[in-house]
């Protein structure tokens, strides 16, 4: 998988008070557990994948990093990762997860393993969250619109909507984005707006701004 807009607008953008735990959920090739161990440099990271290509990548790219000691590969799925770490608590959690919802799957397997979710997936999630979160942690999404709609009202139960980002192409554009940051305390949820392009093909200075430290276009 390719790097994109997605990875790189919620790497750069989740966020929780000096956080020394963080995971990394469907890291895919590892940029985003990447650029946290960047923004973080004191934090532990877990990184958890399952396709198998993926998951080598992303161990290759940890390990030519300046961050290989504190950034930790594994490859399996996340309800096994559960089991794993059954006592062990995130300062931050973060997930850029397969989020189509009711749409037509890849032909290509790994492609469809990476865009597409059923329901349940973000039940069993929304369901688990919680017991690994720890109690000033931060669980960070980015979704399309449908999806967030979906996940939001999967949380009202457990989780508390503190933030909410939503990201559009263009200034007159309808949101094709959310950024969803979850805890476990309410608080009242702090809105926002993110645009990409000031025009066709040039990036807004707020995308540039958020991404200089990452992209070396900027």
């Amino acid at each position: 998988m390719k790097i994109n807009t997605d990875g790189v607008l919620l790497g750069a953008t989740a966020s929780a008070e000096n956080p020394k735990t963080i995971l990394d959920i469907g890291t895919g090739t590892g940029v985003i557990a990447l650029m946290l161990a960047q923004r973080f440099p004191d934090a532990q990271i877990d990184a958890v994948e399952i396709d198998l290509p993926s998951a080598r990548t992303a161990e290759k790219n940890f390990r030519n990093s300046n961050f290989s000691g504190r950034l930790t590969l594994h490859q399996t799925s996340i309800e096994d990762f559960w089991q794993q770490k059954k006592h062990q608590q995130y300062d931050l959690i973060v997930s850029n997860p397969p989020f189509y919802l009711d749409t037509l799957t890849s032909p290509k397997e790994n492609k469809t393993l990476s865009k597409h979710a059923v329901p349940e997936f973000f039940e069993n999630l929304i369901k688990t969250i919680p017991k690994f979160l720890a109690s000033t942690g931060s669980f960070w999404l980015i979704l399309p619109p449908k999806t967030a709609s979906v996940v939001k009202g999967l949380a009202q139960n457990s989780l508390f909507l503190q933030k909410e980002i939503a990201v559009s192409s263009f200034a007159n554009d309808l949101p094709h984005r959310y950024l969803l940051s979850f805890g476990l305390k309410q608080t009242k949820t702090e809105q926002a707006s993110f645009i990409i392009y000031q025009d066709q093909k040039v990036y807004s200075l707020a995308y540039q701004n958020l991404l200089k430290d990452f992209l070396t276009i900027f």
